[in-house]
């Protein structure tokens, strides 16, 4: 490389006047196989569903089990690999993606495609851990918030791209072979990472020796983590039973169109988000689950109504886009030097979050039908909007801090 303006605290290969595009392309990528895994079942669940001999309420619960195994392996597995240098670690999750895919695309039983789902799950806990470390420790910290951005833009092109088109191709090669396709993805994934991402160490003896208690006590953490506790379980109750919403409007032969609206919107909030987020980060979040509760309240009165559920789910997808970056900045900027921890933390609630809404989504669309799926989103984003609110001053506060360098002190 040429000369680079080399600021203290960087890695050696990343100038602090631009952002390395390659390498963040590759975490963000990362996140779209990652994203894929999890959501591509809400797209195939009927065919996924009569493939295994199991309801589509059984096969929503592939959901919950990939969900439940990032609940068990967030905190445990970052505090066990703490001090693995941060590339082998990626390396390995995007490895377990690739395995975990592969089984499931040749699986004929439902147990062992559980049992997939549950180690992609275990692997996915660990990826979002290190994937938000990663991202910021690779720029200046002004840079962070965009850095964040991109890195995580994976989210809503799987949500806008990927997964409509994984259920076209579906329908036309077979849920097995797009699953197949998802492996080999994450094979080609492992030569990009090696070639364009600069490696970072793990965390230094002192910063591993953290207690979880602790970083749970930091001001502002609890906070951050409740709001996305209920927003994410609010948008998984809508978002794994997305195609009984579509039912409920007489458009099921439309869940990809749904889908793509959400996604294509998802897109530019993330957009959106990368421009403002260093500097109003606080508004960004109220804004997101204010927008959503809107979205929620309009499919809870009309839910009958065709148009009304793309309308919304385009405010809905422009809510989301950005809600992973700005949740995931907001406990880094709280946590500081404890936020690998106070990350493994957020996966946990993120993902605690999709498993609940895997189990009560499925209950209420068995028992009160989709009718039920709206409301129930909108009390708990009622709840996330008055955490953001009330925490002005930590977690959500008006001038955001400007964080410490996270790989630069270990």
């Amino acid at each position: 490389m040429d000369q680079l303006n080399i600021r203290p605290g960087l890695h050696p290969r990343m100038s602090a006047d631009r952002l390395p595009l390659s390498g963040l392309l590759a975490l963000g990528t990362a996140g779209f196989v990652t994203v894929m895994t999890e959501a591509l079942p809400a797209g195939v669940l009927p065919a996924m569903s009569a493939d295994l001999g199991v309801s589509q309420a059984h096969a929503g619960q592939t959901v919950t089990l990939y969900a439940l195994g990032s609940v068990l392996a967030a905190v445990p597995l970052t505090t066990a690999t703490a001090s693995w240098p941060r590339r082998r670690l990626l390396l390995t999750a995007i490895c377990g993606f690739a395995v975990a895919n592969a089984v499931t695309a040749f699986s004929t039983s439902y147990p062992l495609t559980m049992a997939a789902r549950f180690l992609a799950g275990l692997v996915a806990g660990l990826l979002w851990a290190l994937l938000a470390g990663y991202a910021r420790g690779i720029v200046a910290p002004e840079r962070r918030g965009r850095a964040m951005a991109v890195a995580m833009a994976g989210t809503p092109v799987a949500l806008s791209v990927g997964v409509p088109a994984g259920t076209f191709m579906a329908q036309l090669i077979g849920w097995r072979s797009t699953f197949g396709l998802m492996s080999v993805l994450a094979l080609m994934l492992v030569g990009w990472i090696l070639r364009k991402l600069p490696d970072l160490p793990g965390q230094s003896e002192h910063v591993r020796a953290i207690p979880v208690g602790r970083v749970l006590r930091i001001p502002g953490v609890a906070p951050v983590l409740l709001v996305t506790g209920a927003f994410v379980l609010a948008h998984n109750i809508l978002y794994t039973y997305i195609a009984a919403l579509a039912a409920a409007a007489r458009i099921e032969d439309r869940v990809d169109a749904v889908l793509l609206v959400f996604g294509a919107c998802s897109l530019a909030g993330i957009w959106i988000t990368g421009m403002l987020i260093d500097r109003h980060l606080r508004p960004l979040m109220i804004t997101a689950v204010a927008l959503f509760g809107t979205a929620a309240l309009g499919l809870g009165v009309f839910i009958h109504l065709p148009w009304l559920l793309i309308a919304c789910s385009a405010l809905w997808g422009l809510s989301f886009g950005g809600a992973a970056t700005l949740l995931q900045t907001a406990v880094a900027d709280a946590a500081a030097h404890a936020s690998d921890i106070a990350q493994s933390l957020l996966v946990t609630c993120w993902n605690a979050g999709i498993a609940g809404a895997g189990v009560a989504g499925g209950m209420l669309l068995d028992r009160e039908g989709p009718e039920a799926l709206p409301w129930t989103a909108l009390a708990l984003l009622a709840v996330g909007l008055t955490v953001t609110v009330a925490a002005n001053r930590h977690g959500f506060p008006s001038r955001s801090p400007r964080g410490t360098r996270p790989y630069a002190d270990r």
